[in-house]
């Protein structure tokens, strides 16, 4: 197989072009992101089995050729717990990945859990011990040391030499295609646009909080996204989510009003709070009848805790059935979403298209008997 070092643009469209022709491709990235809310690019690892590439986006300018295989559907490509590959794609490229299965997801329905590790994996497969010691390393410096690129190397190679006996083993199963929906699904949700407006909901505590505070919240939230997009970084570093509430619940009018409010943290004041006080005197204009609702939280709605421990029982029999685990089929987050749904949760705005439960391979595993279910409010369920 033969290594290369990417640095020069010619070098990398010569690359680009023979892998053109792959039916598969192993991918990784390595990223810095601990004072940033995006993530920093520092090199792109790729294998075929013919050619392995580490590729520095650092020196090479324009990585077209290399997104266009990410986004031909062609290829098929192999990421090993992708969500944050997706989140560098989207925020370097605006690149959607086609014809990608997480090699994470597919060791899940073969029975080893939801989150094995790469390290795990290999040694699973391939008895082979990786040292982990590079994963956390500035991959922005330069160069790189000798051993970030055997780290980096070894992320795609292993990959490569374990896969086909990973994808045989789950096309004997009826699970395969069932992995490639899972992974679907998880770019559909990194590549959805957020709902910006709805961020105040997400707050923790926020359900505490009356209509007029939750306005002050929204709109002291949508200035902490603002802030921290603007400024690259993330917004627990713009303000806490206690100085948010605090605010809201409190509608301070000064800078020494907000210091004496538990829970407000005073590196925010001292660095934010004649911007905040911006913000709050902003929303203190809106009318009354522009506030946002309540908050009903799921798990107050009537009858919500018995009918959770019916629906996850129900699950359950049809994992059991099919060997899985419970949480392979609907995590406690996925039914939570499916009950929203089911009491038309005041505030709440879900489709039954955006039910993952009622989707593609659950909804014909089980989606359908539960809708069955639900027309009678789950009387006939035991």
């Amino acid at each position: 197989m033969q290594k290369q070092y990417i640095k020069e643009q010619g070098d990398l469209i010569q690359l680009c072009q023979h892998l053109k022709e792959s039916d598969v491709l192993m991918v990784d990235t390595e990223f810095v992101r601990t004072r940033t809310l995006y993530p920093k690019l520092g090199l792109l690892q790729v294998c075929n089995g013919e050619y392995l590439a580490l590729i520095d986006p650092l020196a090479v300018e324009d990585l077209t050729p290399f997104w266009a295989l990410i986004e031909d559907e062609s290829i098929e490509k192999v990421i090993h717990a992708c969500s944050e590959d997706l989140e560098v794609f989207l925020t370097q490229a605006n690149c959607r990945p086609k014809n990608l299965i997480d090699s994470q997801i597919m060791m899940a329905f073969l029975g080893h859990g939801l989150s094995l590790g790469y390290a795990a994996m290999v040694e699973h497969f391939l008895g082979v011990i990786i040292d982990k010691s590079d994963s956390r390393t500035d991959w922005l410096k330069r160069p790189l040391t000798a051993s970030q690129i055997s780290y980096a190397q070894a992320d795609v190679d292993f990959l490569y030499q374990l896969y086909p006996t990973l994808k045989s083993q789950l096309l004997a199963t009826p699970w395969f295609e069932a992995a490639k929906q899972e992974t679907e699904l998880m770019i559909e949700r990194k590549f959805t646009p957020t709902d910006t407006s709805q961020l105040y909901r997400h707050i923790k505590m926020s359900w505490r909080l009356g209509a007029k505070q939750l306005n002050l919240l929204q709109y002291l939230a949508l200035w902490r996204l603002d802030q921290a997009q603007k400024r690259d970084m993330p917004i627990g570093f713009i303000a806490k989510d206690p100085t948010l509430i605090g605010l809201a619940k409190h509608n301070p009018s000064s800078l020494s009003a907000m210091s004496n409010i538990e829970g407000v943290d005073t590196l925010d004041i001292r660095h934010k709070g004649k911007a905040m006080l911006s913000v709050l005197q902003k929303a203190n204009e809106v009318s009354e009848n522009d506030y946002p609702e309540t908050i009903v939280r799921l798990d107050e709605y009537p009858g919500y805790k018995q009918l959770f421990k019916k629906i996850k029982s129900f699950i359950a029999d049809i994992a059991s059935q099919h060997e899985q685990t419970v949480e392979n089929l609907a995590s406690k987050k996925q039914i939570n979403q499916f009950l929203t749904w089911h009491f038309k949760l005041k505030g709440e705005n879900i489709q039954q298209e955006q039910v993952d439960i009622l989707r593609n391979w659950r909804m014909k595993l089980f989606g359908e008997q539960l809708l069955e279910l639900a027309k009678d409010d789950f009387s006939r369920m035991e």
